[in-house]
């Protein structure tokens, strides 16, 4: 138990530290700024603009990790649609999916990953060796994401659009400092400094411009302490369920081998697990079932970073999403997100897995 709190606390901390600094940047005008120069480089085609957004996700999400792309880009995304008048849901989808699916190439991409390194490191992977492994899966669950992407909102990503003026800030100084807050919170990452003390340092930086600068941006702003405490009640359970007989369960369930088939079962007992519970306890549930082999150790990342797309609470970069999405009051109705999420999950988790095997 103490263990599993000491693994998890930190992901609370980068949770509600994280979300109190995307909302004052999004209420300091950097998003909508952003989202008037990718704009302007689409070239008044949606479909150009829409890939090179994409583009924009993947390199985020790979360098950046997940969590950064949920709360960052999703508000880039939702102002390129609405200055572009164009449907948020193509962008927002872009965000979602591609955080997921697109958090397996390096370890800092994905909080799992980082969880898993260590046991790489046991079985004589390491950094180039994760890397190498990762490769083919991670290029396969990004491409079966587009895919789906394009072929579900095929009618939104066609025609033209014109460019507005740029947006007018509230502050001139509040936006400055957090577009380059914004800017320094990622390499910071990508550097290996903890997430929790990064995004700490950058909500207090904003927190202290805002009182000096603007205090009306944080009129109302939202902490997720629900999402906040629903995460660590998982855990908990999780915990308590391991001692009562849950890992031999599992290891039923994810079986052994590294065929083909013994893959594609690891990844879905990883993917059905994320999106039951989140895709952190069930990373931490499942693998004493899959640390014997660096082959079922990478199928249980690829079930548990691409396949947590159904349920809103299976990653904690959906749930950010959704604060970033409601912040903008952009809806789209569960039932056909839990739809599309399934099928973009299975394609994807599938055919990474398959990359993987061959």
């Amino acid at each position: 138990m103490a263990d599993l709190v000491e693994r998890v606390g930190p992901v609370v901390v980068f949770l509600l530290a994280i979300t109190v600094t995307a909302e004052i940047a999004e209420r300091a005008g950097v998003f909508a700024l952003a989202g008037h120069h990718v704009a302007r480089l689409g070239r008044h085609r949606t479909i150009v603009l829409w890939l090179l957004f994409a583009a924009l996700a993947v390199v985020c999400t790979i360098v950046l990790s997940l969590d950064t792309t949920a709360v960052l880009l999703t508000p880039v995304g939702l102002a390129v649609a609405r200055q572009i008048d164009a449907s948020p849901v193509p962008f927002a989808l872009t965000t979602l999916w591609i955080a997921n699916t697109g958090s397996l190439l390096l370890p800092v991409s994905n909080l799992t990953n980082l969880l898993a390194v260590g046991r790489f490191a046991d079985l004589g992977v390491g950094h180039g060796g994760y890397v190498r492994l990762a490769a083919a899966p991670a290029v396969a669950a990004i491409l079966a994401t587009l895919v789906v992407i394009a072929v579900v909102r095929r009618r939104d990503l066609g025609g033209r659009y014109g460019v507005e003026e740029p947006p007018v800030a509230p502050d001139r100084v509040l936006l400055v400092v957090s577009c380059s807050v914004c800017l320094v919170v990622g390499p910071l990452f990508a550097l290996g400094l903890p997430p929790a003390w990064v995004s700490l340092g950058a909500a207090a930086v904003l927190l202290g411009t805002a009182l000096v600068r603007h205090r009306e941006v944080l009129r109302g702003l939202p902490v997720p302490w629900l999402m906040a405490l629903g995460l660590v009640a998982v855990t908990v359970v999780i915990a308590w369920a391991d001692g009562h007989g849950l890992t031999a369960a599992l290891r039923d369930v994810a079986g052994t081998g590294t065929s083909t088939l013994d893959l594609l079962r690891v990844s879905a007992t990883g993917a059905v697990g994320a999106n039951v519970v989140n895709n952190l306890p069930a990373y931490l549930a499942l693998e004493p079932a899959a640390e014997d082999h660096p082959l079922r150790l990478m199928a249980l990342l690829v079930g548990t970073n691409a396949g947590p797309l159904v349920t809103p609470w299976a990653s904690l970069a959906t749930l950010l999403w959704l604060g970033r999405c409601r912040a903008a009051d952009v809806r789209l109705a569960p039932a056909r997100l839990a739809v599309w999420g399934l099928l973009c999950a299975v394609l994807s988790v599938g055919a990474a897995t398959l990359a993987l095997a061959h």
